[in-house]
């Protein structure tokens, strides 16, 4: 009788190995010994990484599985030299080494007196000695000496955008110095990206007026 068929169809079969309800739950397959899930590939014998599943993952668990792992160039012997020198030096050695060479502008703009030179002294602008144009940076020499001499208008004559960004880059150089010699925490100066394209496009059209041969341009050629 137990074949008989009912009106619903077939008696579902059962025994343990045709999948019936009386049937056990399939195991499924072992998990490696080393605890890896069954769903990742063993790792590949020549990764750089060998705990990782993937042979080109650059870490374990990389969210790009199929990304080829790079081998890592061996910094110059010059590279390992100043990066080992930074290391051992002080905090306040760079600081000091940046002051050093502001005080070293600053002293070559004392002693040669450029509003005394003559405009072809060396050293000199190359753009101006062989077209007669004023250069983006022309008359920034001349500016300083003013300016280290207490002449304002002198030094706006004679590089405007220089004497307008000074305070700015001094206060950026004491904020930086500061903080990294003596830890001092001076509010910070923020400048967004957009105020620096505001800047340099200004300064581009001060390098075009100051080489117009028509007045009141031409107050402005150094």
């Amino acid at each position: 009788m137990s074949d008989v068929t009912s009106v619903d169809g077939p008696a579902s079969p059962s025994h343990p190995q045709a999948g019936g309800l009386d049937a056990p739950p399939q195991a499924g397959p072992a998990a490696p010994a080393d605890g890896r899930p069954t769903d990742q590939a063993p790792p590949h014998p020549g990764s750089p990484y060998p705990d990782s599943p993937h042979p080109g993952a650059p870490y374990p668990g990389s969210p790009y599985p199929g990304a080829a792992a790079y081998p890592v160039a061996e910094p110059d012997r010059l590279t390992r030299f100043v990066v080992r020198l930074y290391d051992r030096s002080p905090r306040w050695a760079v600081p000091l080494a940046a002051l050093g060479c502001v005080a070293a502008g600053i002293g070559y703009a004392l002693i040669s007196d450029p509003t005394r030179s003559a405009p072809d002294a060396a050293p000199t602008c190359l753009l101006k000695l062989t077209t007669g144009l004023d250069c983006p940076g022309c008359g920034g020499t001349r500016a300083l000496w003013y300016v280290l001499h207490g002449d304002l208008p002198a030094a706006a004559r004679h590089h405007f955008l220089f004497v307008f960004a000074l305070p700015f880059l001094a206060y950026l150089f004491v904020a930086w110095a500061g903080k990294q010699a003596f830890g001092w925490r001076l509010p910070e100066l923020r400048i967004s990206s957009r105020v620096i394209g505001v800047f340099l496009a200004a300064w581009l059209a001060f390098t075009i007026l100051r080489n117009l041969p028509w007045a009141p341009f031409t107050s402005l050629y150094v």
